[in-house]
């Protein structure tokens, strides 16, 4: 069937291939499809997604340098800028490709927009391809393995509810049964015009 789920989940699972064939936090992104297109944007974000996951892994070790911590820790706050200027790019496609419908009498808005739960989609593509990796290892035992097998198929079983669930809001949306808002995140942290930290340094 051609959803919008069916497109994003293999362009999901391509940026994380992409990326494991070096596995480096540093290397750059070679994105495959034509800029300006919600194809490019896809990868992107799961790219990011990509990236930032192993970031969250290599600031956890216990080992790590306090300085090369705080390095991380900047670069993971700039990730999740990246991530969130990105959903609402996607956010922005999604309103523009429905800013022709009118919403039918008791339409209804939803608790999250498309892009947001397309986020958890490419998250979500991550877990799933991790979780698969455990049920692979050599150098586990049994009950690992079990372990991860259990919650492999939990994951999957997500993947096809949440596949539904997306599709099916967007087909309201296009129905006109639900409408939709974009609405900037609006980060204060970020912002030296918002953070008393950084305001009170200027």
């Amino acid at each position: 069937m051609n959803t919008f789920t069916a497109k994003a989940w293999p362009i999901f699972n391509q940026a994380i291939l992409d990326y494991h064939v070096h596995d480096n936090v540093d290397q750059p992104i070679a994105n495959p499809y034509q800029a300006g297109t919600i194809e490019a944007d896809l990868y992107r974000k799961c790219w990011i997604d990509t990236v930032q996951w192993h970031f969250e892994d290599i600031i956890r070790d216990p080992h790590i340098d306090p300085a090369e911590a705080l390095t991380l820790k900047r670069r993971i706050d700039k990730s999740n800028q990246d991530r969130t200027d990105l959903v609402e790019t996607i956010d922005s496609y999604f309103y523009t490709l429905y800013s022709g419908i009118t919403p039918k009498e008791g339409a209804t808005i939803n608790t999250e927009s498309p892009a947001w739960a397309v986020d958890r989609l490419s998250i979500l593509a991550l877990k799933i391809y991790h979780m698969r990796e455990q049920t692979e290892r050599k150098d586990a035992d049994a009950d690992h393995i079990e372990r991860c097998q259990q919650k492999l198929n939990v994951l999957l079983e997500q993947h096809t509810d949440l596949s539904t669930a997306i599709d099916q809001l967007l087909d309201d949306i296009a129905a006109g049964r639900k409408w939709m808002k974009v609405y900037k995140q609006m980060k204060m942290y970020n912002d030296p015009s918002t953070n008393p930290v950084l305001y009170k340094e200027q």
